[in-house]
């Protein structure tokens, strides 16, 4: 086996485990954690769980970092225009 087909072949494992790990992640936050990060999540339906759930397995990283810290709001931005 030559050397680009093992980095690839290690390329391909990885983004299957980040994946799994996100899918994971994102059906448990769907259900408990993304109330807890925002406000104006509380009460929010099936469909909009739905909705997010595919952009909590890509970001699942960020959203648990924020889900575990507690912070319930947005960072501030700071540009120089605000």
């Amino acid at each position: 086996m030559a050397a680009y087909e093992m980095v690839a072949r290690a390329l391909v494992l990885a983004f299957y485990a980040y994946a799994l790990a996100g899918t994971a992640f994102a059906a448990v936050f769907t259900v408990f954690g993304v109330q807890r990060i925002d406000r104006l999540a509380k009460g929010s339906g099936p469909g909009f769980r739905i909705l997010i759930f595919p952009g909590s397995v890509a970001l699942w990283p960020l959203l648990l970092r924020r889900w575990i810290s507690g912070r319930t709001e947005p960072p501030a931005e700071r540009e120089p225009h605000r």
